[in-house]
């Protein structure tokens, strides 16, 4: 028997906030979290801006030792795990921690410790390379330090798909909990890319705007958008059997109805014409919440400012929801204010779907000015909306042609 999967936690740190309180506050205010690099010096190179987490110091959630035996993105993951299990209100003393799941994943994982070892390796020997150089840098390891920090035993595992990575990560933990294998899964992504190589690889595979204007850089749907901003931070939510979460009373922010996933089988980087992989994730995400399109009140687009994803996911509406629906539903970007979380984007954007449910608010798509005819659907430009939500579709597309949509519904 297939059964009903609620969110019933929510843990994020985030460029807006390092706590779903303040990054809430942030989305619905209109807040920008862009500003200029401060985590290396960035005078020489072309990109300038990114979306950082601030005032982030390790020891005020570790002690000194095991914050250096965590690279930053197993730390944000664990930041956001212990957030979302509080929220939750479960208990490891009285619940089976044997079905309890984690799945987080991440786009790149330890970059920051990979490229420091890198650096020790070549400029000092070999014998220099830190001992825990692998499991800090392993992809995994943020799943697998989320997993021993909250005493998680069920099924544990780390998805990689790029920029979809968190949705991903969220759907298959949907699927688990569908299909009888978990009870609760702690789900999200984590992500601390904003390094040095990371911005040079970004910056020179031309997906980085070189834009300095922090209020023109993120820029989705706009016809002057230029590329994205790379963010760090991280999201998790506890999914929970709708029964199980019943039973305790506790609080449901929204249920998860469908979850499509499918690849382009393209390009490494650029979408398929049209966008059709994204508008067949949308459709499976329907089909199996057997949503019409009709019934959608709010599409979080993946809308990452360049010009090939946001031109090709307005296409990916149209034909995931027809040309009228398309027209009628309210269709935002949040990396406006966030910048692009990569693996840990959906995670975030997860989380801002539960809360625009929760409180009947759709958030805007930021600092737009010129509308592109090639973007022609309701942005919700500049100013959020207050109106009640029944469905809400949230979309992530990922280098490599993965695409990846989640379907969320007001709980009963």
């Amino acid at each position: 028997m297939e059964r009903r999967v609620v969110i019933t936690g929510l843990g994020a740190i985030t460029p807006l906030g390092n706590n779903v309180e303040e990054f809430w506050k942030g989305i619905k205010e209109g807040k920008c979290g862009i500003d200029q690099i401060t985590k290396f010096d960035a005078s020489n190179f072309k990109v300038k801006l990114a979306a950082e987490v601030k005032g982030y110091n390790p020891e005020d959630y570790f002690d000194k030792r095991e914050a250096k035996r965590l690279d930053l993105f197993s730390q944000y993951a664990m930041v956001a795990s212990r957030e979302a299990w509080k929220d939750s209100g479960l208990d490891k003393e009285t619940e089976n921690m044997e079905r309890v799941g984690v799945v987080v994943g991440s786009g790149i994982g330890g970059i920051q410790t990979i490229e420091t070892e890198n650096r020790k390796c070549n400029e000092k020997g070999p014998d220099r390379v830190s001992p825990m150089y692998i499991p800090m840098g392993i992809l995994n390891m943020a799943t697998g330090n989320v997993a021993i920090d909250i005493g998680a035993k069920g099924e544990s595992m780390a998805m990689v798909t790029a920029c979809a990575s968190g949705t991903h990560c969220i759907g298959e933990s949907f699927r688990m909990i569908k299909h009888g294998y978990q009870d609760v899964v702690l789900a999200g992504g984590t992500e601390a890319g904003i390094t040095p190589l990371s911005i040079a690889g970004f910056t020179n595979i031309k997906a980085l705007t070189k834009a300095e204007d922090k209020n023109r850089a993120s820029i989705p749907f706009d016809k002057e958008r230029s590329g994205f901003v790379m963010a760090e931070g991280a999201g998790v939510v506890v999914l929970e059997e709708y029964e199980h979460a019943k039973a305790r009373g506790a609080k449901i922010y929204a249920e998860i109805v469908g979850y499509g996933a499918t690849s382009d089988a393209y390009h490494i980087t650029s979408p398929a014409p049209g966008g059709e992989g994204g508008a067949r994730a949308m459709k499976l995400a329907m089909e199996e919440a057997n949503v019409k399109p009709e019934e959608i009140t709010y599409i979080n687009a993946h809308g990452t400012s360049t010009h090939l994803n946001d031109a090709c996911e307005t296409q990916a509406i149209k034909t995931a929801l027809g040309e009228e629906n398309a027209r009628k539903v309210m269709v935002s970007s949040t990396k406006g204010h966030t910048g692009h979380l990569l693996g840990a984007a959906g995670a975030v954007e997860a989380i801002i779907c539960s809360k625009a449910i929760e409180e009947g608010f759709v958030p805007a798509t930021i600092n737009y000015k010129e509308p592109d005819e090639e973007c022609d659907l309701d942005v919700v430009p500049n100013e959020g909306r207050k109106a009640e939500i029944k469905y809400a579709i949230s979309n992530s597309l990922g280098f490599g042609g993965h695409n990846s949509s989640l379907l969320f519904k007001m709980s009963d």
